[in-house]
C-alpha cells in the first residue's frame, strides 16, 4: 500500500544522506528591500529566546500564514465575493509575520550554533506550501475570481516560478535572487491586502480615470512583468550555467529533466480546468488551487532533495494520483462527480506531502543525531551539551544565509513570487 510505503522503506539512501551531510548552501542576492529590512530582522532575532529552535520559528510563521488565508477563503472561496475588510488586514498581518519569521530563522540558527542541511530543506519545504496560499490570498483579496483565467494564470505562475527557482539551483548549484524577487513580491502582496482592508475589496472593481479598465489591472500587469523577468532569468540560468559535466546539473543529469514533473502537474491542471463540464475550477477555485498546489509542493520538495543530495530526480510520484483520476474521469465522461475527485486530490495530496516530509525529516534527524524542533540550550552561554557537541557544526535545525551574504546551511528566502 502506498500509504504505508514510507514506513516500510527509507526514502533517502545511505549515499544521499552522506551527500546531504556534505551539502553547502550557496546563495547570491541583489534584492533591493533586503538591506533595508536588515535592521528590523536583526532587532527581531535579538528579542528571540535562545531556547527557541529555528525550525519552530519557521513552522509557526507558516501556520499563521495558512490560517489567515483559510479565513479569507471561507468568506470568498471563489474569489468573486468581496471578503470582509478585516480578513484582508489579517492576511496582510499573517504574511508580514511569516516573512519576518522566515527571515530570522537562519539568524537564530547561526546565533545558537545549530546549523545543518535540515534547516535549509525544512525552510524550502515550508516555502513551497506558503507560496500556494500567498498567491491565492492575493487573488482573492482583489476579487480576481471574476476573471477565472487570470486567477488560474497568476496562481500557477507563482507555483511554477517557485519550482523554477529551485530548478535553476539544481542546475547551477547556487540560489540566485534578483533586484526584484521574493521579498519585493511579498511586500507587494501585503500592499494589496492593505488596500483592500482600507478601501475595501470593491476598490479593485472601480474604473481607472481616463482608462477603460478596472483598477485591479494595474497589479495584474505588474505581476505579469515580474513573471516574465523571472522566467527569462531562470531560462538563461538553466540553459547556460550548468555546473555539472558538459553543462549538466549538480547530479550530472540533463538540465531539462526537471521540466517533466512540472509538466505533469501544470498541464493536467490546465486541461482539467478547461475541459470540465461542471466548471470545476470556476466553481471551486480555492480548492482547485490548493489541491494542485499540494502536488506541486511535493515535487518541489523532491527537487530540493535531489539538489542537496546531488541525485537524479524521480519523475513520477504518488501525489499525481489525484490529477490522474480527474483526467481519466473526464476522458470517461465524468462517471464520478468531479468535485468528489477534487476533494480526494486535495486530501490525498496533503497527506502524501506531510507523510513524505515527516519521513524525510525523521531520516535526516536520525542520520545527523539531531532534533527537529528542539535545540540544546545553556542559559549561561557555556559549551554545548556533551551529547550534541560532536554535531554542533551541523546540529539541529539548520542555519541560513543571511541576506547580506553570510554563509550557512539554512536559506533566508526561496519564494520567487
Amino acid at each position: 500500500m502506498p500509504l504505508l510505503a514510507y514506513k516500510e522503506s527509507h526514502i533517502l539512501s545511505a549515499q544521499q544522506l552522506r551527500k546531504l551531510s556534505e551539502h553547502k548552501y550557496s546563495c547570491f542576492s541583489a534584492s533591493l528591500l533586503d538591506p533595508l529590512l536588515q535592521p528590523w530582522w536583526n532587532w527581531l532575532v535579538s528579542q528571540t529566546p535562545l531556547w527557541l529552535a529555528p525550525n519552530l520559528i519557521t513552522i509557526v510563521g507558516l501556520i499563521l500564514n495558512i490560517v489567515t488565508t483559510l479565513i479569507l477563503i471561507c468568506y470568498s472561496p471563489n474569489g468573486v465575493e468581496a471578503p470582509p475588510r478585516w480578513t484582508c488586514a489579517l492576511c496582510a498581518l499573517g504574511l508580514f509575520v511569516y516573512q519576518s519569521l522566515d527571515s530570522i530563522d537562519g539568524k537564530q540558527a547561526r546565533r545558537t550554533n545549530t546549523s545543518s542541511p535540515l534547516g535549509e530543506l525544512f525552510d524550502h519545504g515550508c516555502d513551497s506550501i506558503s507560496t500556494v496560499f500567498v498567491a491565492l490570498s492575493a487573488c482573492i483579496s482583489c476579487q480576481l475570481g471574476h476573471y477565472p483565467n487570470w486567477l488560474f494564470f497568476q496562481c500557477f505562475c507563482a507555483i511554477a516560478l517557485f519550482y523554477c527557482a529551485h530548478w535553476q539551483t539544481y542546475v547551477s548549484g547556487t540560489m540566485r535572487f534578483g533586484r526584484i524577487d521574493v521579498t519585493e513580491a511579498q511586500f507587494s502582496i501585503i500592499g494589496i491586502h492593505l488596500v483592500s482592508a482600507v478601501l475595501g475589496p470593491e476598490f479593485w472593481l472601480t474604473k481607472l480615470p481616463n482608462f477603460d479598465c478596472e483598477t485591479r489591472i494595474m497589479p495584474l500587469y505588474l505581476a505579469c512583468g515580474i513573471d516574465l523577468i523571472l522566467t527569462l532569468r531562470y531560462a538563461k540560468c538553466i540553459l547556460t550555467q550548468g555546473c555539472g559535466k558538459n553543462g549538466s546539473t549538480v547530479a550530472g543529469t540533463s538540465v531539462l529533466s526537471p521540466s517533466i514533473p512540472l509538466t505533469l502537474v501544470v498541464l493536467p491542471a490546465l486541461i482539467i480546468a478547461q475541459k470540465s463540464p461542471e466548471n470545476l475550477f470556476t466553481e471551486h477555485a480555492s480548492v482547485y488551487i490548493m489541491a494542485f498546489g499540494m502536488v506541486a509542493a511535493k515535487i518541489t520538495n523532491k527537487l530540493v532533495i535531489a539538489h542537496m543530495t546531488k541525485a537524479e530526480m524521480e519523475y513520477l510520484d504518488w501525489s499525481l494520483l489525484g490529477p490522474a483520476l480527474l483526467f481519466l474521469n473526464q476522458y470517461f465522461n465524468c462517471i464520478v462527480p468531479e468535485i468528489w475527485l477534487l476533494w480526494f486530490t486535495l486530501i490525498w495530496g496533503t497527506q502524501d506531502l506531510l507523510r513524505y516530509c515527516s519521513q524525510v525529516c525523521l531520516e535526516i534527524c536520525q542520520h545527523l543525531r539531531i532534533n527537529l524542533f528542539r535545540i540544546p540550550y545553556n542559559p549561561k552561554g557555556g559549551a554545548p551539551h556533551p551529547a550534541t557537541a560532536s554535531v554542533s557544526s551541523q546540529s539541529n535545525i539548520g542555519s541560513s544565509v543571511d541576506k547580506n551574504g553570510g554563509t550557512s546551511h539554512r536559506k533566508s528566502k526561496s519564494k520567487p513570487h
